[in-house]
């Protein structure tokens, strides 16, 4: 938290949020949702990549923001395994767009002890990308700050069946096969980030109110924030009012109300698309 007040002035918005922001009480993990792209180009009458480039800034902003605030683990959502489905030409300039990434962002995330790491079927990635991305992997491996998992070719459900096929697998191997019996202790411990922490908080941009296949283990009880601005336009300010309002949630975890922190009465807010949530409070019981 210091670190990112030291980067923020007395009268800027966003240092009123982050003095508000209990630094006892961050999120350990949070997951985004980065959509809205495509929208966001329609809307100025460009093509849907420049969507995309436009798209670059703010997970830079996203990830140096978390990396300042003491968050341990942050995952974006960068491409899922049906996002081969769209146009070849897209699908060829979003890997264009990840190895320039990869090859800018590396001094920044060296800089503020970012690791990095990638999740999803990733022997399926072009090579020129797998060896970018196996680069910067190794070459942040010994930072010891914020964690990003990139999930790349990414699919929850996929990730639940590759995580029983290893177990099957081993226990194949080590002729236990007949006496096997799976349970979540198991299942969790074979997920592509098997040592990350659950994501506390999950954000999706674009205002659309849909998982869309992403950490469907891992987001059991999550508390999920949506907000109508397109991921292009999310910006600091929006992620810390994303992190103060999981601050007002009541996590019950399916038990009863510890009576702390007190639940926001405030009802949602309506669609604006300027960063106001969708959903004040939308969570499991």
């Amino acid at each position: 938290m210091k670190a990112l007040l030291e980067v923020l002035e007395p009268g800027d918005p966003d240092w009123e949020l982050a003095h508000a922001i209990d630094p006892s009480r961050l999120p350990a993990h949070i997951a985004i949702i980065m959509d809205g792209n495509g929208r966001w180009a329609g809307r100025r009458h460009l093509p849907r990549v420049a969507g995309h480039q436009a798209g670059v800034a703010p997970v830079r902003a996203t990830v140096e923001t978390c990396a300042r605030l003491g968050v341990k683990v942050l995952t974006l959502y960068a491409f899922s395994v049906e996002n081969w489905k769209r146009p070849r030409a897209e699908v060829e300039t979003l890997w264009r767009l990840l190895r320039y990434y990869l090859r800018q962002e590396l001094p920044d995330l060296q800089k503020n002890d970012v690791r990095l790491q990638a999740i999803g079927r990733l022997d399926a990635l072009p090579d020129a990308v797998r060896r970018e991305l196996d680069f910067v992997i190794d070459a942040t491996s010994a930072n010891r700050g914020l964690l990003v998992n990139l999930a790349i070719n990414y699919g929850g459900r996929a990730e639940i069946v590759d995580a029983v096929n290893a177990i099957l697998e081993m226990a194949r191997l080590d002729g236990s096969i007949g006496s096997l019996r799976l349970d979540e202790e198991s299942i969790g411990a074979n997920l592509y980030a098997n040592a990350c922490p659950d994501p506390d908080l999950l954000i999706r941009t674009s205002g659309e109110m849909r998982i869309s296949n992403f950490l469907l283990w891992q987001i059991a009880y999550a508390e999920l924030y949506v907000t109508g601005t397109l991921w292009p336009d999310f910006c600091r300010r929006d992620l810390l009012r994303a992190i103060l309002e999981y601050q007002k949630r009541d996590r019950r975890y399916g038990g009863l109300s510890t009576g702390l922190p007190a639940r926001s009465t405030e009802l949602p807010a309506q669609p604006t698309g300027s960063g106001e949530p969708l959903v004040g409070a939308l969570r499991p019981s």
